[in-house]
């Protein structure tokens, strides 16, 4: 295998309670990659379509973590790298984690796959370094397994993946501003009232049994942010005229996806999906504000071939 074409998911991450925990996988919005194995032994991203990201592979996700990887593997080859971006980076929705789980994917495809799914994650949150100042791994690796991910650990890793509702739905709204993911980072205040912490918690039990028992009742009870959407939520125009509407239409609940500004929805079933849609676009229609909306199911398979 010496040129392959990838497909690397958007993602959604904290899913309202589980704040750099949980996260997962859209089936239908995602960059798509090209990689081809070279003689020479180094990492050249020859091409970039959908947005202005840096082609030095020093300073751009993907080609970090490519760098990385041949390095570790001692490979006697290298890779051209072509990017893809179907969605803007800055979106809340995993920009630079489709990137670098992309680019650990195909990488270890055409090194004939040596490494783990969990490797691969510890790998691309090298990427997320590169692009946004924190090894976070709950977007990448949500991009690497598919579906809902917990991030039970950090050290050491310890990725579980759950498994989620056949007829759950999210909606998506991405006010086409940027929020940079550093900047959202330090409107979080470090230190929490212990209420606080453990009502976040108890949510996250909450909507983790809610996805293993099809419960959307309780899916919906659990989706309860008191860590950063208090806060993050400054930055998103209209954002609780945004959630009311969107209740309003169906929704089981509504959060900041990532840091923003994108905003997700989560539905049971199709029908409901679209009243949540026509929920959203009745706020933002008249603001002004090019916005795009997105429907779509929890993407399963995450990072696949094309």
């Amino acid at each position: 295998m010496d040129n392959i074409r990838i497909f690397a998911p958007a993602t959604v991450a904290n899913v309202s309670c589980g704040f750099d925990a949980m996260a997962f996988a859209l089936d239908n919005l995602g960059d798509e990659m090209v990689f081809k194995k070279t003689a020479a032994q180094s990492v050249c991203i020859s091409k970039i379509e959908g947005a202005k990201l840096p082609f030095d592979p020093h300073k751009n996700a993907a080609g970090v973590v490519a760098a990385l990887m041949l390095e570790e593997s001692k490979a006697n080859f290298g890779v051209d790298i072509e990017i893809f971006k179907k969605f803007k980076p800055g979106s809340g929705l995993g920009s630079s984690a489709a990137s670098a789980a992309g680019s650990a994917f195909a990488v270890n495809a055409l090194l004939g796959k040596p490494y783990s799914n969990l490797d691969l994650v510890k790998f691309a949150m090298q990427g997320e370094v590169a692009a946004c100042g924190s090894a976070i791994a709950d977007n990448v690796a949500a991009c690497i397994y598919g579906g809902f991910v917990l991030i039970r650990s950090y050290e050491p890793l310890d990725i579980i993946a759950i498994p989620s509702p056949n007829q759950l739905r999210v909606s998506i709204i991405h006010p086409q501003i940027e929020i940079k993911t550093e900047d959202a980072r330090k409107l979080i205040p470090e230190d929490l009232p212990l209420k606080t912490a453990i009502a976040q918690w108890a949510n996250v039990g909450g909507l983790i049994s809610g996805l293993y028992e099809s419960n959307y009742k309780t899916i919906a009870n659990s989706l309860v942010d008191l860590v950063a959407e208090p806060y993050r939520k400054q930055g998103i125009p209209h954002f609780d005229e945004l959630k009311t509407a969107s209740i309003e239409a169906g929704a089981l609940g509504i959060g900041i996806s990532g840091s923003g500004p994108a905003v997700f929805a989560f539905s049971k079933g199709e029908d409901s999906s679209k009243e949540v849609v026509k929920g959203m676009n009745s706020i933002y229609k008249n603001t002004g504000i090019d916005y795009n909306i997105h429907q779509s199911q929890i993407g399963k398979k995450g990072v696949r071939l094309l």
